[in-house]
C-alpha cells in the first residue's frame, strides 16, 4: 500500500543513515525544515488556545489560583511521564506514525475536557494531553536539529522558535474572535490538532529519520550530562507555563478585563516571536551561553517592572520585549543543544529537555499559584523573578559547564 512505502518499517529505518548526514554542512533542506515547523505551529496554536481558555473558565468557576495552578501542571506531568519512553518508541513505531497519532489522540482528548466542565475531571485529561502533545515536540525539534547546519544554526533555530511562538499568539488571539464560552474555543483547537497530523502526513516523504548512529544515553543520563542547560530549559518553562495559565488570574486580580488579559498574553507571545530570529543571530555573534545569561537578566528585570507598569500604556512594549527574551533562555538551549549532541544523544537530549519542560510546568504553575494565594497577585512576577535570578547565579559561576 502507498501508506507502507511513506511509512518505511523501523527494522529498515534503522539500517539507513540520517538522511541529513549525507547533506553538505552549509546546505539547507528548506522542504523538510518548512513541514517541520509547519508541523509544530499548527499543534502550537491548538496549545496556545488551551492554557488561557482553562483558565479563564476555571476562573470563572471561582476556583482558587492554587487549584488553577494545579490544574495546569497536568499537561506538563504527562511530558515527564511520556519522555523516558519516546526515543525506544520514535525507533519502534516510526516517528512521523507517531506524531500523527498523538495528533490524534490530543484532538480526542480536548473534546473530553470540553464535555466534562469540571476541574477534576479536567486533571486526568490534561495529564494525557501532556502525553499526547510530547512526542510531536520531541520528534519535530529532534528532526529540525539534526538537519540544521552549524554555520546558520542560531538563525534557523530562533525562526524556528519565531514560527511557532507565532502559533502560540494566535491561541489566545483566537479567543478574543470566538471568546471563552462553551463549544467554539474547543472546536478550533480539535481542528487544529486534527490539521497538525494531516501535515505530517502530507511532508512525510522529505522528513529525516531520527538518528540511529552513535550511543544511545538514557533520559535520566542525560541529566548529568547537561544539568544546567536542563535547568535553563525548566525556567524557560516555568515562566511560559505560569504567563498562560495564571497572567489571567492575576489581571483580573488588579482589574482587568479579560479582553486585554487575553491581548497582553497574545503581546508577550508576539513578543516571543518577533524577537528569536534577533536572539539567534545573537547567539551566532557572541554565544548561546552569554545570550542566554542576558536572556536571564531581562527577563528578571521584566518581573521587577511588571507591577508598576500593569495599569500603564508601557505594559505593551515590556509585555512584548519580556516574552521574547523570556522563551529567548529556551532558544539558546536549543541551539546548545545541537552544538554539543549528536546522534541518538540528540533524541535523548530532546527529550530530557521534555521532561525538564514538564518539571518547569510542574514547578512553576502550582508553586506561583500559591504564591498568589499567601501573598496576592504579585506573588507571580516575584515568583519568576526568583527563578531568573538563579538562572542567572548559575549561568554566571558555572556556565563553563553548559
Amino acid at each position: 500500500m502507498a501508506r507502507d512505502r511513506q511509512f518505511p518499517p523501523a527494522e529498515v529505518m534503522s539500517r539507513h543513515p540520517q538522511r541529513s548526514i549525507s547533506l553538505p554542512e552549509d546546505r539547507i533542506p528548506w522542504a523538510a525544515m518548512a513541514g517541520i515547523i509547519a508541523t509544530v505551529t499548527v499543534f502550537a496554536v491548538a496549545q496556545g488556545l488551551t492554557y488561557p481558555l482553562l483558565s479563564f473558565i476555571l476562573e470563572r468557576q471561582e476556583t482558587t489560583p492554587g487549584l488553577i495552578g494545579l490544574s495546569a501542571a497536568m499537561t506538563p506531568l504527562g511530558f515527564i511521564v511520556s519522555a523516558p519512553f519516546l526515543p525506544a518508541l520514535a525507533r519502534r513505531v516510526g516517528a512521523a506514525r507517531l506524531a500523527i497519532l498523538c495528533s490524534l489522540l490530543a484532538a480526542l482528548a480536548l473534546f473530553a475536557i470540553a464535555w466534562q466542565q469540571d476541574v477534576w475531571a479536567w486533571m486526568p485529561l490534561r495529564f494525557l494531553l501532556g502525553i499526547f502533545a510530547n512526542p510531536l515536540y520531541v520528534t519535530s525539534e529532534t528532526w529540525l536539529v539534526s538537519i540544521t547546519p552549524a554555520s546558520s544554526r542560531g538563525r534557523i533555530m530562533g525562526l524556528y522558535s519565531s514560527i511557532v511562538s507565532g502559533g502560540f499568539a494566535m491561541g489566545p488571539l483566537t479567543l478574543g474572535l470566538v471568546g471563552t464560552q462553551v463549544w467554539p474555543p474547543f472546536v478550533v483547537g480539535m481542528l487544529a490538532f486534527i490539521a497538525c497530523g494531516l501535515i505530517v502526513l502530507a511532508v512525510v516523504p522529505r522528513l529525516p529519520d531520527m538518528p540511529h548512529d552513535g550511543e544511545a544515553p538514557s533520559v535520566g543520563g542525560f541529566f548529568a550530562q547537561a544539568p544546567l542547560l536542563l535547568f535553563a530549559v525548566l525556567v524557560a518553562a516555568a515562566f511560559e507555563q505560569v504567563v498562560l495559565s495564571l497572567f489571567a488570574v492575576y489581571g483580573a486580580a488588579l482589574g482587568s478585563a479579560e479582553g486585554r488579559v487575553a491581548s497582553l498574553i497574545t503581546c508577550f507571545i508576539a513578543g516571543n516571536a518577533v524577537l528569536q530570529v534577533l536572539l539567534g543571530r545573537a547567539a551566532e555573534t557572541f554565544g548561546s551561553m552569554r545570550t542566554m545569561l542576558l536572556c536571564a537578566l531581562f527577563s528578571l528585570l521584566g518581573c521587577l517592572l511588571l507591577p508598576w507598569f500593569l495599569t500603564s500604556w508601557l505594559i505593551w512594549p515590556l509585555v512584548f520585549a519580556w516574552g521574547g527574551v523570556s522563551f529567548g533562555i529556551y532558544t539558546m538551549a536549543l541551539i546548545r543543544l545541537g552544538e554539543r549532541f549528536r546522534g541518538q544523544a540528540l533524541i535523548a537530549g530532546n527529550a530530557a529537555f521534555a521532561v525538564a519542560w514538564g518539571i518547569g510546568g510542574i514547578v512553576g504553575s502550582p508553586t506561583t499559584g500559591l504564591a498568589m494565594q499567601l501573598i496576592g497577585p504579585q506573588g507571580l512576577p516575584l515568583s519568576l523573578g526568583a527563578l531568573c535570578s538563579l538562572l542567572a547565579v548559575f549561568l554566571i559561576t558555572q556556565g563553563q559547564r553548559l
